[in-house]
């Protein structure tokens, strides 16, 4: 039996320093996810508090099948996307038709990696979900369409949208980017 099973047994049995160790040892990990799904820090904060109290209340349910991070990661996403289903009490309705795919070309820009989350988390929630949940972590618009309760043509209108928004954006920052250049020299 490795360390982390080891955690795993003593968190089911309600052990306080050991739900502490797996508290420590996965917080950034997981507030990192819940960055990407949540609107800003604070909100993804009480996210992740959100999620360890699901992991601590359903841990028992954890049965060894598949990744301890990996079933922990999808408690968190839920727990955001729980969230905001509640918030949205009107379901958008989008044209159904599904729209071509928008590549993102962001070699020419000099922005770092927090600055594109910013940028994704400034994105509308419906669209900021699909977007993290398609390109981020993999899912497909099957399963977005399901989580999500819209339909798959829905799903891939968003991250059109999503990657849109995204694109004139970057357009934005490149155009000012180079701006600054020009006039530098």
């Amino acid at each position: 039996m490795n360390q982390l099973d080891k955690l795993i047994k003593s968190c089911k049995k309600n052990d306080i320093k050991a739900q502490s160790k797996l508290y420590e040892l996965y917080k950034d990990d997981l507030y990192i996810l819940s960055l990407k799904y949540c609107r800003n820090k604070e909100e993804a904060q009480d996210n992740l508090q959100d999620s360890f109290l699901e992991i601590f209340k359903n841990i028992k349910k954890f049965n060894n099948k598949g990744s301890f991070e990996g079933w922990m990661k999808r408690i968190t996403i839920n727990k955001a996307i729980d969230k905001y289903k509640k918030e949205t009490a009107i379901n958008i309705v989008i044209k159904e038709e599904i729209l071509p795919d928008t590549h993102i070309d962001t070699d020419e820009l000099n922005i770092s990696l927090h600055f594109i989350l910013s940028l994704i988390q400034e994105l509308p929630s419906r669209y900021r979900l699909v977007f993290n949940l398609y390109e981020l972590d993999n899912y497909s618009h099957k399963e977005i369409a399901k989580l999500l309760s819209i339909t798959e043509s829905t799903s891939k209108s968003n991250l059109h949208r999503a990657k849109l928004i995204l694109k004139e954006k970057l357009k934005n920052i490149n155009s000012s980017q180079n701006k600054i250049k020009h006039h530098g020299n």
